[in-house]
């Protein structure tokens, strides 16, 4: 009973062992999907928070701290690949690893039971043997002692015959007789019994026993090493890990707040000085002039417009006032053109006292700007998505005017560079085709078709680029010279007296003569149609006005282009606002 209780205790301790493996490949597989979800959302999180692919040339990536928190995301990215790793190598070396070894465990495990099952068999029929042999030599013997009784009893009777005496001892030999063959075959299986018995437990179990002693050491080592695999599996990718985690923080310190800075300004500088001084304009020496110096002629150039011939209704310093760049801070704002060509020669305007063309209106350069807007793709007037950035469009007409010119520079440059190294390929191509052609062992030169087609449509498709971007820069060159010219222009006002007392006008003097009219007209320029505010905006800029969503204005100016109109409040108050902020109604 000692033994089979001891023996039903390890089958149980064995049986426990392999079902704690078990529980540890659970353990790991529910660890390696927590791994797995966990690298799933960093993944997620780093592409949620991404540049997508149109996006690499916004002007932002450009600024260190913005282009750091994209080294930031990558870095994550490859945590996150780190992690999956983590997860892929438990389940394999753990999690697979275990399951099959432990299923050769079960395997062996159940072939030793069955040796031991088989030897307790063996010795249970040859123990059923041995006491049927014993208990057929006890009933014979009791039976051999019986025969034995009746013999002797025989013997004495005087009334038994001869005859009976000689049979009862003939059947009490007979039955001693067999009695002693039971008692030999009794013996025999005693003996057979106690070797069998020996070998079972002293050699058959005690194996066994040792087998399954090794099994469950085998398992332990086994699950021992599972154990340190948890550990070293991440242990592993830890290096890695630790550079993902030093290229965040050098990705930190690359941040450089001053560049950034320097970045901003350069990105958003108009390109344009300040104004100088105004000069004090003396009247008081009109009443010792001449009749013959009070005749105007026709100025000499850009000079003599902005020098003496400064008025009252200079349009940096009139009610008119200056709009405001539509992407950068008032701080970065330039008033007056520096560095292109003045237009020196003014459109000839519509006599003095008759009716002003009806091509161009009040406003000559209106007309023109109009034109060439026909000519440039056309912008969204509004969207919801303007409350906070302008639109980025592809001939960059979000940007300041100067601003525009140094990208579309820029891009005409890349297209450049981009063309000429297609047609350097398109020329290697060709030549390497001659040389097919004439030493066919060296190559065929059908194989050089494709890449021909592939160069040939690379080169048409940024000649097509090219020619569509000269055609926007000259477009731009032209507007700006046409802004310059205009503000000079409107900056042009001329002293009291300046006409002749002749009969005769000067024609130079009454082109002058009317421009200054119409500026000085300007003040009281009647709306040309109102607008309804769709987004509040707040008028911090210089040149700006304030509006609050619903509110109606009066449109004073139409948007030249540079995505400002000039409005009026009913109190007088006028200024300029985001085209795309309003609802324009013009009236007709």
């Amino acid at each position: 009973d000692d033994w089979l209780r001891d023996h039903l205790s390890l089958l149980k301790h064995t049986q426990s062992g392999l079902e704690l493996v078990e529980k540890y490949v659970k353990f790991v597989k529910e660890r390696t999907e927590i791994e797995q979800n966990y690298a799933k959302q960093l993944r997620n999180l780093s592409k949620k928070y991404n540049l997508k692919r149109n996006s690499k040339d916004e002007p932002e990536c450009r600024f260190s701290s913005y282009q750091s928190f994209l080294d930031m995301l990558n870095e994550m990215n490859d945590y996150a690949g780190q992690r999956e790793l983590i997860a892929e190598n438990m389940m394999m070396n753990i999690c697979i690893d275990l399951t099959k070894y432990l299923q050769e465990l079960k395997q062996e495990r159940k072939t030793y039971l069955m040796e031991a099952k088989k030897a307790q068999q063996s010795l249970e029929s040859t123990y059923k043997q041995l006491d049927s042999s014993k208990k057929r030599f006890e009933r014979e013997w009791k039976e051999a002692e019986r025969a034995a009784q009746y013999a002797e009893k025989t013997d004495q009777d005087i009334n038994a015959t001869k005859a009976d005496v000689e049979k009862a001892k003939q059947q009490a030999h007979m039955r001693a007789h067999v009695a002693e063959e039971c008692k030999n075959d009794y013996a025999a299986q005693l003996q057979k019994f106690n070797k069998e018995q020996s070998q079972f437990y002293f050699n058959d179990m005690p194996l066994i026993f040792n087998k399954l002693q090794d099994l469950d050491e085998r398992r332990i080592k086994k699950l021992k090493q599972g154990y340190i695999l948890f550990s070293d599996t991440e242990k592993h990718v830890m290096p890695i890990i630790g550079k993902c985690l030093e290229g965040i923080t050098k990705a930190g310190t690359n941040v450089n707040e001053r560049n950034d800075s320097m970045v901003v300004i350069e990105q958003n500088k108009s390109g344009f000085e300040r104004p100088g001084d105004v000069e004090f304009e003396d009247y008081s020496q009109a009443i010792n002039r001449t009749s013959s110096d009070s005749s105007l002629g026709t100025p000499k150039g850009p000079v003599d417009l902005l020098g003496k011939n400064k008025s009252k209704n200079f349009w940096l310093f009139s009610k008119r006032m200056n709009k405001p760049c539509p992407t950068h801070p008032p701080f970065l704002c330039s008033l007056s053109p520096s560095t292109l060509p003045p237009f020196t020669t003014p459109p000839t305007p519509s006599p003095a006292n008759g009716p002003s063309s009806p091509k161009f209106g009040r406003d000559p350069l209106s007309y023109c700007l109009k034109e060439i807007n026909k000519t440039v793709k056309p912008r969204i007037s509004s969207f919801r998505t303007l409350r906070r950035s302008p639109t980025v469009t592809e001939d960059f007409a979000h940007l300041p005017p100067e601003q525009r010119r140094k990208r579309l520079q820029q891009k005409l440059e890349e297209i450049c560079k981009e063309l000429q190294k297609e047609v350097d390929q398109s020329e290697a191509l060709g030549k390497m085709k001659d040389v097919y052609e004439k030493n066919p062992q060296m190559g065929d030169p059908a194989s050089l078709a494709s890449q021909i087609s592939q160069t040939s449509q690379n080169i048409e498709r940024l000649r097509g680029e090219l020619n569509k971007y000269e055609v926007i820069m000259t477009s731009v060159l032209f507007i700006h010279v046409l802004r310059s010219s205009s503000t000079i222009l409107r900056g042009t006002h001329f002293p009291d007296g300046a006409h002749s007392d002749e009969s005769t006008p000067d024609p130079s003097q009454a082109i002058y003569a009317e421009f200054d009219d119409d500026f000085e007209e300007e003040e009281l320029t009647a709306p040309i149609g109102t607008c309804t505010a769709m987004y509040n905006f707040p008028g911090a800029s210089e040149g700006t006005i304030s509006m609050q969503e619903g509110e109606e204005l009066a449109v004073v100016e139409e948007d030249k282009g540079d995505g400002w109109t000039r409005v009026r409040r009913n109190n007088g108050d006028e200024g300029y606002i985001p085209t795309s902020y309003v609802t324009i109604t013009l009236n007709k």
